[in-house]
């Protein structure tokens, strides 16, 4: 079957479970975090919602997204807040499409500088090598930010 992956924008009301699933699938994140993405992705189908979203979708099922923000008071500056990739979709390129399309969408935005946070944690180093593999630098390690022995490590990639 050939792969048609396509990129959606818009938050539709499916979106919060896929989103559970997504999260869920990769083994990565807690109840916990996996309830504030959800908060979000329902906060995303508001109007004026300060987070915005991106959906890949693999033949019509949604398998990865993006959330994103202008960072308050900066002039160019967005945070990635999320990016995941169903656990069975992963290794394919997915993610890579993904993160250059919402960069691209942060350009045509004004956006001239990304940030993404992750954890110490030996759970996130593949993430970690994603992000450097990516462009991006790390900026920042904030010690014993999340609990003792779990850093913040901070990247940026500058447009």
């Amino acid at each position: 079957m050939e792969r048609k992956m396509t990129i959606r924008d818009k938050v539709l009301s499916g979106d919060v479970q896929r989103v559970r699933e997504i999260l869920q699938s990769t083994g990565f994140f807690s109840p916990d975090e996996i309830k504030v993405a959800e908060e979000l992705v329902q906060d995303g189908t508001h109007a004026g919602s300060e987070y915005r979203f991106l959906f890949v979708e693999e033949n019509g099922e949604v398998v990865g997204f993006t959330c994103y923000g202008q960072i308050a008071l900066t002039r160019s500056s967005f945070d990635l807040y999320w990016i995941a990739v169903s656990r069975s979709c992963q290794s394919k390129g997915i993610g890579r499409y993904l993160l250059e399309t919402t960069e691209g969408a942060i350009r045509s935005k004004g956006g001239t500088r990304v940030y993404i946070e992750t954890s110490s944690r030996e759970l996130y180093e593949s993430t970690r090598a994603f992000y450097l593999a990516q462009g991006y630098e790390e900026a920042a390690i904030l010690t014993d930010f999340y609990a003792p022995g779990d850093d913040k490590v901070m990247y940026v990639k500058v447009f």
